[in-house]
């Protein structure tokens, strides 16, 4: 506690900290004669106040008002940083009018500063302005024309086809046209078009004027693939590497690549020879211990693996799939000492396969107390490991236990539509009405349009063959928030069987049986035929289902309704 109390007051002292080195640049850029003209006549408020209640709005999560606290204080100040400040807190709030003002202002006082005017083209080509863009492009190259404009570009290129089309006119119209930086934003525009012979043309063109631009090389590379030309492909990595031997970025590129074309030997030999050059490339070690598990050579695996234990952003990822290694090799105690290890995002897939392994042993009573102690040592996922420890019950063909767990769960977080959901799918519909129909009113007061739970709450009903208008209501609302959805259309003709409205019903359960194949959807939709008079059509889904479902014996008694042949 003391330690994150700590932690929050230096994260403040540094907010203010910035926030002072802001008002100093401020008033340093306003001279003595502007104090003196009475400033606060062409300020609603003065720099600090504005600052601080921009910063404070930050804090509270009030974009609008920061935004609005910024710009006035850009525009009226000669500060660089009260500008970059300014423009940040816009960019961040996706303000593009208020940023391009800031930056239209910042060129206006000074034409020829190039850091604005790389401010100003990155913005006006967010906000789709793409005229502006290209004069703005003109005027930095007009000052240096050797500009490398690629981080004005990156992951700004427009979605809509229109856009596109309009930004690759506008650019190839361009005095800016020639420069690398757009030629190859022009290439990546093209290719989006679908256009690849002349993206690589243009790309081509850029690699000519800058040929040891790592990102011009990779763009080439990712052209001559999405062209599925797999010999081209590998010509341009085998000539990059040999002019470029070492670089990091091509040389993983390229056995990324052989992976994805099941080169994978190959890749590997590739892999092991970057592993050698730059021996604290963890990258490379962990995707060859990956490459390594799949060609089942799982002492490689290990020694790669094994490097990243301490590694800062793989040491999860590293026991994880050290776990899978020991795994496939059954040396099951190994594994599960990998997967105690594992966290982060990958926590609840490693408990998942602990439990497995548990399983697999005939340890689910050990699986059980893991993890009671799991819930004691990491509580964010209590609700995860409470549902784990009810599937364990339900295995174990004690359901009364997984409930009552459940309950005590229920309790302790109450709000947690997880666990009452869990709960719902183990209550009996017809021992256990009460309790079940509070779970799913407290369901639907948590997520009123949830499809899961409307469709649980109309099938429940269904099963108890009560308050079929309710239940049908449920049934429409979840299937139209999720239209396709083979479960729900079965309820939905379920419900509309229930209450003889047979022309519903069977188009319904016909498009379930069809994303399902479940045979307790076609024996709704035989019994629903039946019922409708439609004996042909009864008798050919029958004469089916006994094919495909020999041993069922609900399918086998439907033959005793079975009609003669004309």
């Amino acid at each position: 506690m003391q330690q994150t109390i700590r932690q929050n007051s230096d994260l403040m002292i540094r907010q203010y900290s910035n926030t002072i080195l802001l008002l100093g640049s401020i008033a340093l850029g306003m001279s003595t004669t502007s104090f003196a003209q009475n400033t606060i006549q062409h300020y609603k408020t003065l720099p600090l106040k504005q600052s601080l209640t921009a910063e404070f709005a930050l804090s509270y999560d009030q974009p609008e008002i920061a935004v609005h606290n910024y710009k006035q204080l850009a525009l009226h100040s000669e500060s660089t940083i009260a500008k970059q400040r300014a423009l940040d807190v816009a960019l961040e709030a996706n303000n593009f009018n208020a940023a391009l003002a800031i930056a239209m202002h910042w060129v206006q006082q000074d034409p020829t500063d190039v850091p604005a005017l790389f401010y100003l083209t990155h913005i006006s080509l967010k906000a789709h302005k793409y005229e502006l863009t290209a004069t703005t492009l003109d005027k930095i190259l007009s000052i240096d024309s050797d500009a490398d404009l690629a981080e004005i570009l990156t992951g700004i290129s427009p979605d809509n086809p229109h856009d596109r089309e309009v930004l690759l006119h506008t650019l190839r119209n361009s005095r800016a046209r020639e420069n690398p930086s757009i030629l190859v934003l022009i290439s990546s525009l093209e290719a989006q078009n679908n256009d690849l012979p002349q993206a690589l043309k243009d790309v081509q063109k850029a690699l000519k004027k800058r040929p040891n631009v790592t990102s011009f090389i990779l763009l080439k590379a990712s052209l001559l693939e999405t062209s599925g030309n797999e010999k081209a492909t590998e010509a341009w990595y085998a000539k990059s590497i040999q002019s470029h031997r070492y670089n990091y970025e091509v040389r993983l590129a390229e056995a990324k690549y052989l992976i994805r074309v099941g080169q994978a030997e190959l890749a590997l030999k590739k892999l092991q020879a970057i592993a050698r050059i730059w021996p604290s490339s963890d990258e490379a070690k962990f995707i060859a211990g990956l490459t390594s598990i799949d060609l089942k050579r799982y002492s490689l695996a290990e020694n790669f693996l094994l490097q990243l234990k301490n590694s800062q952003q793989y040491q999860n990822e590293a026991n994880y799939y050290l776990a899978i290694n020991a795994e496939r090799k059954q040396h099951y105690e190994t594994a599960m000492a990998y997967y105690r290890l594992v966290d982060g995002s990958l926590y609840t897939v490693s408990r998942r396969n602990l439990i497995s392994i548990f399983d697999k042993i005939n340890r689910l009573s050990d699986a059980l107390r893991f993890l009671t102690q799991e819930r004691v040592n990491y509580p964010q996922y209590a609700s995860f490991l409470y549902q784990l420890q009810a599937d364990i019950l339900k295995k174990m063909q004690n359901k009364p236990a997984a409930i009552e767990l459940l309950n005590e769960a229920i309790q302790n977080l109450p709000d947690d539509p997880d666990l009452i959901y869990a709960q719902v799918l183990l209550l009996n519909p017809y021992e256990d009405k009460t309790l079940l129909e509070k779970d799913l009113d407290r369901l639907l007061e948590i997520d009123p349009d949830s499809p899961t739970y409307l469709n649980a709450y109309a099938y429940t009903l269904a099963l108890q063959n009560r308050r079929l208008s309710d239940a049908r209501e449920y049934a429409e609302k979840a299937i139209n928030n999720a239209p396709d959805q083979a479960a729900i259309l079965d309820t939905y003709g379920y419900i509309a069987f229930l209450q003889n409205d047979f022309k519903t019903a069977i188009p319904v359960l016909e498009k379930a049986y069809l994303f399902n194949n479940s045979p307790n959807t076609a024996i709704r939709l035989a019994r629903a035929l039946y019922l409708n008079n439609e004996g042909k059509r009864f008798n050919t889904l029958l004469q089916e289902l006994l094919i495909d479902f020999p041993e069922n014996k609900d399918i086998q008694q439907l033959q005793t309704l079975m009609l003669p042949q004309q």
